[in-house]
Formats: C-alpha cells, structure tokens, sequence
C-alpha cells in the first residue's frame, strides 16, 4: 500500500488542540455554590422566624421560603450577566429583614460581603485574561 502524498499546492489542515479554558465559565460554578450555600444558610434559619419571628406560616415565614427558593432558581440563570444584578437584590431583600428580623439581616450583610469579594475576583480575572497574563494563556 501506498501513502498518498499531498500535493504541493495542498494546504494542510490547521492542528487543532483543546479550546482556551474560559476562567469566567467555572466561575460559574463557583457562584451556584455560593448559592446554594447561602439558600441552605436561609433555610437554616426558619426555625429562628419560628421562634423570634411570627412563625413559619407568617409573613416573614413565607418570605423566607420564597428568598431561599429565588436562590436556587438564581443557580439556574447564572449564565445571564443580569443575574449579578439579581444576587445583589436578594442581598438587599435579606438586608431588608433588619426591619422585622435582624438575624436574617445579618445572613444578608454576611453575603453580601462575600458577593462583593466574589464580584471583585471576577472583574480582576476578568482584567487579567484581557491583559494577557494569566497562567493559562502563558505559553510553555
């Protein structure tokens, strides 16, 4: 058998190796689990509205249910860029507990530090991968 030699005006196909890892994409990931982390605190926290609150099927109760709930609905949606905007609403819903119950206030003041760090990291990936100087986009 015979290889077939290319032609000399053939042009080659173009190596092609695995695409450019995307930091922003798992950054995804990171930010579900926060989520998820910050549902389950708030769900935690029911018993606390059951005893300092109105109880669970008040008002503050269902509210409660309800901003668990947008959280993990949230974990769905991340891949929209308007849904930092809606993470940092449920913040101030949370904050907005002050008023009535000032541990789920405190949920909401801890997180929103934490979104803000984490909102923080991602404009300076963000930045770094513009500029070029990520390790992933050093070549060897």
């Amino acid at each position: 058998m015979s290889e077939e030699q290319p032609e000399a005006g053939a042009e080659q196909p173009a190596e092609t190796g695995p695409p450019p890892k995307d930091p922003l994409k798992s950054f995804r990931g990171i930010m579900a689990g926060a989520l998820i982390m910050e549902a389950i605190t708030i769900g935690l926290a029911l018993p606390v509205v059951a005893q300092l609150g109105g109880g669970v099927t008040s008002t503050q109760g269902w509210l409660t249910i309800a901003v668990a709930v947008a959280h993990l609905v949230a974990c769905g949606l991340l891949r929209f860029d308007w849904m930092r905007l809606v993470i940092l609403a449920l913040q101030v819903v949370l904050i907005g507990f002050f008023v009535s119950l000032v541990a789920i206030g405190i949920i909401g003041v801890l997180f929103l530090g934490v979104w803000l760090y984490l909102f923080w990291l991602r404009h300076d990936v963000a930045k770094r991968m513009a500029a070029g100087t990520l390790p992933s986009q050093q070549t060897s």
